[in-house]
């Protein structure tokens, strides 16, 4: 259990410097914190989910978290995605605690429950797709957040909730362009 959460952290702070080494990001609370905003965090929620590039996101997590995290960590993924070769690979390999769930209510979403223990902190995108440049899903319907966050919060034996909100990757990445543009900004 040690190994695999060296590894993990090992993994997830190159991660976090390769995030800060080839973009600028800005993290900005809605108030102000006496105490550390990090310390009891069981679930992170991040919403506008523009592309596969949120790992970027943990750029802006303190390294104390990134060592809370590494190896407890779990992370439900669209099970499309996780049948991609490489995505589906780097995605486990950031996340080793990834869980593929499908778009129903079916057993998926209760093996991703089940993985949830007591000393995990669970990452969610529950918009549950991505957004595409136009405001819309690929389908052409209007982003909204799924319930089953409510279900999550059940698991979880206390701690808190961080809502992480994005101005959006499209600037970095537009699902379907090729090579990510570097040197931009991301804003939390």
């Amino acid at each position: 259990m040690f190994f695999r959460r060296i590894t993990n952290f090992i993994v997830l702070a190159c991660l976090k410097l390769v995030a800060r080494t080839f973009y600028s990001i800005e993290n900005k609370w809605v108030h102000k914190h006496k105490a550390d905003p990090w310390k009891d965090v069981k679930l992170i929620a991040f919403l506008n989910h523009t592309s596969l590039f949120e790992p970027l996101f943990e750029g802006a997590l303190p390294w104390r978290v990134l060592w809370r995290i590494a190896g407890r960590i779990v992370v439900p993924g669209a099970s499309i995605t996780m049948d991609r070769p490489f995505a589906g690979w780097l995605l486990g390999f950031i996340a080793p605690q990834i869980v593929p769930i499908s778009r129903e209510r079916d057993e998926t979403w209760g093996n991703f429950l089940n993985a949830i223990g007591p000393d995990s902190l669970v990452m969610i995108i529950p918009e549950g797709r991505m957004k595409r440049p136009n405001g819309l899903d690929k389908r052409g319907r209007p982003m909204s957040v799924r319930g089953g966050i409510a279900d999550i919060l059940e698991m979880l034996p206390g701690g808190q909730m961080v809502i992480m909100y994005s101005g959006g990757l499209h600037h970095v990445q537009i699902p379907g362009q090729g090579f990510p543009k570097l040197f931009k900004r991301i804003q939390l």
